[in-house]
């Protein structure tokens, strides 16, 4: 053993005891001597402590955390100490582990651990706090709030008075007496119902249906046109498939569509909203979904490398805590959040109900080595057993979220609608539930109401939308953004991407040809498909029992039919088994492989006055779909079924010469074999039928909100829907000035434009004017832009000058906004 010196000796004695103090929180005399000394003057705790714990101890030791096993919540916890021991001593800060660590006497052990370190004199106010008993103000905790807007809560509506019974208007009422704000006269006519057709269904009033509002002389009239938009499903449907898109980041194409990591429910959507589903059944389908409707909970598969909190199941956890509960787990998905409560267990907790396996949490991207434990972010209504398979944790997360007893769900959703027509929400930012409402009567009461009528939204947009405080004239953005908020009107707002696009479409005729995906539209179109009820189109083949069984061939069939003049409308409708070919008059127009989708063309173009010959060259494949060679004879094996079907609907001038497949088509010289109706075995084609002629119907006349993006949409803040969108961004910018002022996709638009309205052959310049005006504006023009406008179009009427007579009116103002 190597001796030491007696000085040696001293020194290491000296050192050993100065480290046991530090790690029992008693510091040496000559460590207590460099802290910054206690303040001596009265300390006050909630002018003087409670910031400086807010600041810098709250994050990690309150509001529900307990870092190290200690918390601040309360006086009580904060003496109870944590892993390390006792936090503080009262009366004696100079032996408090506390004023150690905010010291930072051991460089390895400081605390706060992020962010800035204590000032000297804030140590100071701490220890003299410390020293002078540490009073603590009663009122005063940083444990986890209670939540906010969670409980059902049922105001009562305070007295009507005369003229003022509407229930909205009446909970504003004593709100507005106390901001002392007089209660103006409604909008007129003309505003309102351009309001309102914008809002509800996304679509500027055509001069006819404007004129005949004006015109209505009765004193319930906006409650009429407000029944009667609600109930013109597809309209409604078309407008808020853009709002409920950005919510369920639905779209038609973009990352994952191409290799399978992402799944569209467009389908669903649409006929959800067309049905009017309930807002309870709408959320649970979501949420406990079939394979039509998965793609919202499944997220995105991210190609490559991924941070650990954008994995499927941590996506689920954020989405449907945003869209359906106004709760940002972002932050909490990669660590406990500093901007709200949530902590990194509450997001993985959520995400572990969508996990095949328990699931390993990831701080900052690095793993921990905790497994996540299953749970719901608000105890309060309800658990769920990590103990149950996957699919019974959804159906459990479905029924928590859509119980009656679920206040935030129902109160979520009408914020977001009065946010969506009056520009602010009662409660800001709308994915911040756990915020005040500046008016919490009128929130909860329309979350009651909503809960009280079956989750029916188009009744909460119809109490909205007739409501005092929905007429008044509008503001200014600038106005509604004020952090002393106070309710004045409805703000003034943009027309959304997809509003301005069918705007420009009512203007000038110009729509979309196709949607981008498969919609059913058989439902709000009342599409029954007449041929299906009263059987004028059946299965036909060359055999009478080709359902069953019929050999490998190919089939030619052959109808005529006579028109007294070119129809305004006319395609057709068709499917085989296997596939055909059709001709109209020698030419070309449909063919089909897949005899489970019919398909459907537009054959005006070529039809013509008198006599019209349809030909079809129908081929049934052998059993496993390959064609049958040339030179082998049909073998009995080779006989499937085989089948042509076929709808055309011909309209002339309002005349009904609808006819399908039957009897009558000729195959050679000799009359076809019914085979049986659409709904027939095997094929049960009646839905898709009627779904394919919905489509067909709306050939031409497709709204912006049913079409992938194009630059113009893009560069009017239509997103990506990579992510949740809740709100788009009000303010211009530079891109969407170039692409209204220079883009091709408007040129090309607004010359289409132009050379449509040029082909109706207008009377004459003032009469053109007039037209656009009341197409555009719903308006007379002045005399002024009168003058102005047929100046634009020249003597005769020219192309160009209609073009830019469109685009001046279009770049208006008054066009563009909301008011």
């Amino acid at each position: 053993m190597v001796s030491m010196t007696r000085n040696q000796w001293t020194i290491s004695v000296t050192l050993l005891a100065s480290l046991c103090s530090i790690a029992l929180g008693k510091l040496t005399p000559a460590q207590v001597k460099s802290l910054p000394p206690a303040a001596t003057r009265p300390i006050n705790f909630t002018k003087d402590v409670k910031p400086i714990l807010e600041a810098s101890c709250v994050k990690c030791h309150g509001r529900g955390r307990a870092k190290g096993g200690f918390r601040l919540d309360t006086r009580e916890t904060l003496l109870e100490g944590g892993d390390s021991g006792a936090a503080v001593v009262a009366g004696k800060s100079e032996e408090s582990y506390l004023i150690e660590l905010v010291s930072g006497l051991d460089a390895e052990n400081v605390m706060p651990k992020k962010g800035s370190r204590l000032k000297p004199e804030q140590i100071s106010l701490l220890r003299g706090w410390i020293d002078q008993g540490m009073t603590w103000d009663s009122d005063v905790s940083f444990a986890k709030a209670a939540p906010r807007n969670l409980t059902p809560r049922r105001p009562e509506l305070p007295k009507a008075r005369p003229g003022l019974v509407h229930p909205i208007d009446v909970l504003l009422r004593p709100y507005l007496e106390t901001n002392k704000i007089a209660l103006p006269q409604p909008v007129d006519d003309r505003i309102y119902a351009r309001r309102v057709y914008l809002d509800a269904i996304g679509m500027l009033p055509t001069p006819k249906e404007l004129a005949v509002f004006e015109a209505d002389t009765k004193p319930d009239k906006r409650e009429r046109l407000m029944r009667q938009l609600l109930a013109d499903n597809r309209r409604y449907a078309e407008h808020w498939l853009t709002f409920w898109n950005d919510l369920l980041r639905n779209d038609y194409r973009g990352t994952g569509y191409i290799d399978g990591g992402r799944k569209q429910i467009s389908t669903w959507l649409f006929s959800a909203l067309a049905k009017n589903l309930a807002y309870d059944q709408f959320v649970a389908q979501l949420i406990n979904p079939t394979e039509e409707n998965e793609g919202f909970v499944k997220g995105i598969v991210w190609r490559g490398a991924v941070n650990a909190s954008q994995v499927p199941e941590i996506q689920a956890a954020q989405n449907i805590s945003q869209v359906f509960l106004g709760v940002n787990l972002k932050c909490a998905s990669c660590h406990d959040s500093f901007i709200n409560d949530w902590t990194l267990a509450d997001a993985y907790g959520m995400a572990s109900i969508y996990a095949a396996n328990p699931l390993e949490m990831f701080e900052c991207d690095k793993p921990t080595g905790k497994t996540a434990k299953v749970k719901f972010l608000y105890p309060e209504l309800g658990d769920i057993s990590s103990n149950t398979p996957k699919a019974e944790r959804q159906k459990r997360l479905a029924e928590i979220l859509t119980q009656r007893g679920n206040g935030r769900l129902t109160r979520t959703i009408v914020n977001r609608i009065w946010a969506k027509f009056m520009g602010r929400g009662l409660v800001e930012p709308v994915d911040d539930m756990e915020q005040s409402a500046w008016h919490s009567d009128l929130l909860d009461w329309l979350a009651e109401d909503l809960a009280d009528h079956g989750y029916d939204l188009k009744r909460t947009i119809y109490l909205i939308t007739t409501s005092r405080a929905y007429a008044m004239p509008a503001v200014s953005l600038d106005e509604q953004r004020r952090t002393d908020y106070v309710f004045t009107g409805p703000a003034v707002r943009r027309l959304t991407a997809e509003q301005f696009r069918d705007a420009l479409g009512t203007f000038t005729g110009v729509r979309f040809e196709t949607p981008a995906t498969q919609f059913d539209f058989s439902s709000p179109l009342s599409v029954d498909a007449p041929l299906l009820k009263a059987g004028l189109a059946k299965w036909i083949w060359s055999d009478p029992g080709a359902a069953q069984n019929a050999r490998p061939q190919t089939i030619y069939l052959r109808k005529v039919f006579t028109v007294a003049e070119v129809p305004e409308e006319a395609f057709v409708v068709a499917a085989c088994d296997n596939s055909y070919t059709l001709y109209v008059n020698g030419n070309r127009v449909l063919s089909g492989k897949d005899h489970k989708q019919p398909n459907f063309a537009d054959i005006r173009a070529h039809l013509q006055k008198g006599e019209n010959l349809l030909a079809v060259a129908a081929v049934n494949q052998t059993p496993d779909n390959k064609p049958l060679p040339a030179d082998a004879p049909p073998h009995e094996t080779d006989a499937n079924p085989a089948g042509f079907f076929f709808y055309a609907r011909i309209r002339p001038a309002g005349k009904v010469l609808d006819f399908g497949s039957d009897a009558s088509w000729r195959w050679a010289e000799e009359k076809q074999e019914e085979l049986g109706g659409a709904e027939m075995a095997p094929w049960h084609l009646d839905k898709k039928f009627a779904e394919t002629m919905s489509v067909a119907l709306i050939h031409g006349d497709v709204r912006a909100s049913m079409v992938s993006a194009d630059p113009l949409t893009t560069a009017l803040g239509r997103p990506n829907r990579e992510q949740v969108n809740t709100s788009r961004p009000s303010a211009a910018t530079t891109l969407q000035a170039l692409e209204l002022t220079n883009g091709d996709t408007l040129n090309k638009l607004l010359r289409r434009g132009a050379e449509k309205v040029l082909a109706e052959k207008p009377a004459s310049s003032q009469a053109l004017v007039q037209e656009l005006y009341h197409k555009a504006l719903g308006r007379d023009p002045t005399r002024t832009e009168m003058q102005l406008a047929e100046g634009y179009l020249g003597t005769p009427i020219k192309n160009e000058g209609v073009e830019d007579l469109l685009w001046a009116m279009v770049m208006l103002p008054e066009f563009q906004l909301i008011y």
